[in-house]
């Protein structure tokens, strides 16, 4: 295989600390940044089931199985097929999970160099992450991860841009799925303000406390705060400071509902190091305590983590 996760599962205190990062690792120099397999080729890992992120996408086609699949605060339960694409940050894992089958693929941004308008796509599909195949979607889904198989098996010349069209295919028929299950897509980025604000959120999807400040986004994309603001203003109809509150939000979320941590490891790892503060701060944001939220059994089927896609304006 050309490349693989390090998926090592952590001891169990460190999960309690927090869900642990795996990383897509090539072993050789000038291979393509993406792997392509199926649960049993990539191991038990595969199916870890102890919650955890990615600094990668991944998208599942599930083929067989039963069980759940929780990806940061909802539990979707396996009636195969589905599609599921889960993006950088996000925290998931595999619940009760019997027989699985199916396929997974594997690849960081660098892989979508030839498709940059897919990064929004990914995006708004991980806010929607799983989706149910009809027999027309399933057929097509399946002949799509065959080609992928195939061309990754192979490696035959020009595999690498046959890989990136084949990907794009794929993350184009999966939004097409979403629209049908009534989710509504991005619009099309077209401006100068529209690349300004797709950058600002990736950077604030990163779950990195250090950029979940204007000032820090806009240094980080090269321009003024007063430019980012009116950038994303235009986008999304809505002020960075209020997405970043979400991302904020979001991230003490997670935490909460998938760790041990304390609501003050909480809030430093979440960038407010005054839990008193935090803890306004999430009351406002939700409506309840921290430590309401927690107790009050916060995984739920269909809960989803607001993305600054799902805000995007249409033109």
């Amino acid at each position: 295989m050309r490349g693989a996760t390090v998926l090592t599962r952590p001891a169990r205190a460190e999960v309690a600390e927090a869900p642990p990062m795996h990383r897509l690792h090539v072993p050789t120099p000038n291979l393509l940044p993406l792997a392509v397999g199926t649960f049993d080729t990539f191991g038990p890992e595969a199916r870890a089931d102890f919650p955890h992120r990615h600094t990668f996408y991944e998208i599942v086609h599930v083929t067989g199985g039963t069980g759940s699949h929780v990806v940061d605060l909802a539990r979707w339960p396996l009636r195969p097929p589905h599609l599921c694409v889960i993006v950088p940050g996000q925290v998931h894992h595999w619940e009760d999970a019997r027989d699985l089958e199916g396929s997974l693929l594997l690849f960081t941004d660098h892989f979508l160099v030839d498709h940059p308008e897919d990064r929004e796509l990914l995006r708004r599909l991980g806010g929607r992450p799983w989706l149910s195949l009809d027999p027309v979607a399933q057929s097509s889904t399946t002949r799509l991860m065959d080609d992928l198989h195939e061309e990754y098996r192979r490696g035959a010349d020009g595999f690498d841009t046959v890989l990136r069209s084949l990907l794009h295919v794929l993350v184009v028929r999966a939004a097409r799925a979403a629209r049908l299950s009534g989710s509504p897509l991005p619009a099309p980025v077209r401006t100068r303000a529209d690349v300004v604000a797709v950058e600002f959120a990736r950077l604030i999807a990163d779950a990195d406390p250090a950029l979940w400040s204007v000032a820090a986004c806009a240094e980080r994309i090269g321009v003024s705060p007063g430019h980012l603001t009116e950038a994303v203003k235009t986008a999304t109809g809505r002020t960075p400071g209020r997405l970043i509150r979400e991302a904020r939000t979001a991230e003490a979320k997670r935490l909460l509902a998938r760790t041990d941590l304390t609501v003050r490891q909480v809030a430093v790892r979440v960038g407010l190091a005054d839990p008193a503060y935090f803890c306004r701060f999430f009351r406002r944001e939700t409506g309840v305590s921290p430590g309401d939220f927690r107790r009050g059994g916060e995984i739920h089927h269909d809960h989803r983590i607001p993305s600054i896609a799902a805000n995007w304006r249409r033109p």
